[in-house]
Parts: C-alpha cells; structure tokens; sequence
C-alpha cells in the first residue's frame, strides 16, 4: 500500500535531533516500511520541543527507499498556549492542503493525528475529493482542552471565540472513514464529536514503546552522565523518575512539595525530573535547595533508557483533566518497557484502573502531597512490593504495548480499512 501519514508535534528522525526518543508517527512509520509499505509522513520543519525550525525551507527527505518525509515549514511559535501556535497550525495546514492537490501520485490511505484540526480537515477534504480512506488518530481531546486553559468565568466567551475549531473537529470526525485513539475513551469521544454511529472500523490502539536495545557504548556514556549528576546507585537508595515537557498539564509541583518533606524524614529518596518546557525554571527554582531533587533538563532517549533501569519507580503526575483521565499516555508505557512500576496522579481514571488491576503501579490524588509521600515511604519500606510490581510491569508492556504488536495490530486494520472501501 501507498499511505500518508499526517502529524506535526513529533521528534522527527533527522541529523538534528537524531538522539531524540521517538514516539508513535516514527514508530508506525519505520514499522510499515520494514512490511513493504511505500510510507509518507508529511510534517512540520518546527520542533514542537525545542521550539526551533529544523530546516529554513521545505525539505523532503528520503530515510530509506520506502520511507520519505515531507517537512513544511512554518512561523513556529514560543509558547504551546497562544496565537502563533494556531497561525502555525494554519500555515502547515493550507501548504499540506496545495501540495496533495498538486500530488501526482495519490496513497490508498490517509492516516491523519488529531491533533491538529486543521491537518485533519484538509485530509477528510482531499479524501472525500479523491475517493481516498481517511483514518483520524485521535490522541488530544482539541478543541475542548483549549476551554480548560482559560479563567472558569471566561470559559464561555472562548467557547464561543473556538467555535470554529469545535465546528472543524467536528466535521472532521463527522467525514472520516474510520476513527482510531489510543484509548477506547478517545474513540468515543472522536465518535461523539462526529455525531455518527460507531463501526467496526472503528478502533483504538494503545501507544506502541520500542523494545530494541541501544548500543552498549552509547550506554556507557550515558552512566557517566548520570554519574555527573550524582545519582546514586547504591541499593540503600531509592530513585523515582519523570520524564516529560514542564507543562501547566503535569503536577511537579506536588513532586517538590513530596520532596521536601521526604529531605525532613532523611530517607535517601531522590527525585530525577527530567525535561523542558514553559515551565522549567519556575519549578527548578521551586525545588532549589532540595538536595534529593535534580532538573537535567532534557535529555536523550539513551540517557532515558539508561536512567530507568537505574530507577525505582517512574512517576506520571497528570491533573485531573478528563481527558488524561481517559489516556494511557506514552510516559506510562515507556516506564513499564523498562520494568519500572508507576506512581500517578489522579487517582482515577483509565490509567488508574490499568495500575490497579495489574497490580503494577499505585496512585495519589492530584496536589496530594502527603499521599505521595506515604506511597514512597511504602515502597522504600517494602522491596519485596517494588520488585513484584516491577514484574507486573515488565509483563503487561510484552502483552499489550510493544511496538511490535501495536503497530502489527495497526497495520493490519488500515489494510481492512483499505479492502472495505473498495
């Protein structure tokens, strides 16, 4: 098959940002060209986490025979939440739009992220123009988020000022062949958005994590950058790590507030919070002076392999936002792909239950400072609980989140879909 892959936000494979963690467009993208799929990813020059232009122009490159990747380029924008970022959204948007008319030869199937809206748009518009299946992946709830980041007060008036976005999403969701998501909750929420009936075409599809190993030199160096930053190794101590963007969207602050009074209790638990973001120097300088806390920033996806077999126990401190209370986001996978059991916020919600259920992760309410305390106090006390955990851990990534299996699973079904419209 001939397939189009359409998501910007992503780390992009290329020179600049080689050593970056992929995530699920990269992932699928490798995978179908590994299975005799012709793949195109068209995505954005902008690097959504270091907020630079990979390239100036345009770029198409060509990864293997099978795999090429379309780069538009676009103004780019400084902060997540703001204007710049929609006029990006809408650049990439109306370039993707001339460029696949422009297109001499057509895919058998579009494959398209939401987000973002407009993407998704000018892929259910060319689809339905050129009799070509059109798959949304459905992995933020946008627009409805966007009424979140405003003052309750004036939630209504930006209600009102999104209404095109929620008019776009839905129309989107409303024309496409199929609606996937990472979770069931997203599907139905993709579902409800379009106001249609659900099929079996429809289908969710947890994010897939890598089990390749990498290269053992690689591996070195990344010991002696840990041990730079005096991370203890000893069996005595005990380390819990996050990786992420510092975003309003996690809870650090109960993190620090955790830390803090764990430096009171002098048991040797060390935090390792890992990332950049809007947010970076505001909880850096929150936690200076804690000398069981450490902000590395961001770091490669080999400094992360390396870390979390070093590690304790991964940390997921979402808020209580419904729609991370209907996500199994990809932090989660990638700490049970190295064993590690997982401690999240809220405590409640599809995460929530997974954690309870396989017995591989336990959970505090949002802003509960105290209540993470006495997990980790717990968990410090009682090895044998971390090391059973820990099992579980490991167990349910081989069953349900390889990349392997998910991208199998994924695969398979855009070649029904594909058979189902001929």
């Amino acid at each position: 098959m001939r397939i189009w892959l359409v998501t910007i936000g992503e780390p992009v494979p290329v020179h600049k940002n080689a050593r970056d963690r992929l995530f699920r467009t990269a992932y699928f993208a490798h995978f179908l060209a590994d299975h005799g799929h012709d793949v195109t990813w068209w995505t954005s020059t902008f690097d959504h986490y270091r907020k630079r232009n990979l390239f100036e122009n345009d770029t198409t490159l060509s990864i293997n025979r099978r795999l090429q990747i379309n780069l538009l380029h676009s103004c780019g924008y400084k902060s997540n939440v703001s204007f710049s970022r929609m006029r990006d959204h809408w650049q990439v948007a109306k370039k993707f739009s001339r460029l696949i008319r422009d297109s001499e030869i057509h895919p058998d199937v579009i494959i398209s992220s939401l987000p973002t809206i407009e993407l998704c748009l000018e892929s259910v518009k060319f689809g339905k123009q050129s009799g070509i299946p059109v798959v949304l992946d459905t992995r933020d709830m946008w627009p409805d988020i966007f009424v979140d980041c405003a003052p309750k007060l004036l939630q209504p008036i930006a209600r009102i000022l999104l209404s095109p976005l929620f008019k776009n999403a839905a129309l989107a969701c409303s024309e496409a062949t199929a609606i996937l998501g990472i979770t069931d909750a997203f599907v139905e929420w993709g579902i409800k958005r379009g106001q249609r009936q659900r099929t079996d075409l429809d289908r969710s599809f947890p994010m897939g994590y890598t089990t390749v190993l990498p290269p053992r030199e690689e591996i070195r160096n990344a010991e002696k950058f840990w041990e730079g930053y005096g991370i203890p190794t000893h069996k005595h101590a005990f380390v819990a790590c996050f990786f992420g963007a510092l975003a309003r969207s996690l809870d650090i602050k109960t993190i620090i507030l955790a830390a803090r009074k764990l430096k009171e209790s002098n048991k040797p638990i060390y935090f390792v919070i890992c990332g950049d973001g809007d947010f970076f120097q505001y909880y850096r300088h929150m936690a200076s002076g804690l000398p069981n806390i450490v902000f590395p920033g961001r770091v490669d996806a080999v400094a992360i392999h390396t870390l979390m077999r070093h590690a304790d126990i991964g940390l997921d401190p979402l808020i209580d936002r419904y729609d991370f209370l209907a996500t199994i986001n990809n932090k989660a996978i990638e700490y049970m792909s190295a064993g590690l059991p997982i401690i999240s916020s809220p405590a409640h919600g599809v995460l929530f239950d997974l954690l309870a259920k396989e017995q591989c992760g336990l959970s505090y309410d949002c802003g509960d400072a105290d209540g993470l305390v006495n997990i980790l106090l717990k968990l410090w006390n009682d090895r044998v609980l971390v090391r059973n955990m820990a099992e579980r851990s490991r167990q349910v990534f081989h069953e349900k989140f390889t990349a392997e299996k998910v991208y199998n699973e994924m695969m398979k079904h855009l070649e029904e879909i594909v058979k189902s419209v001929q």
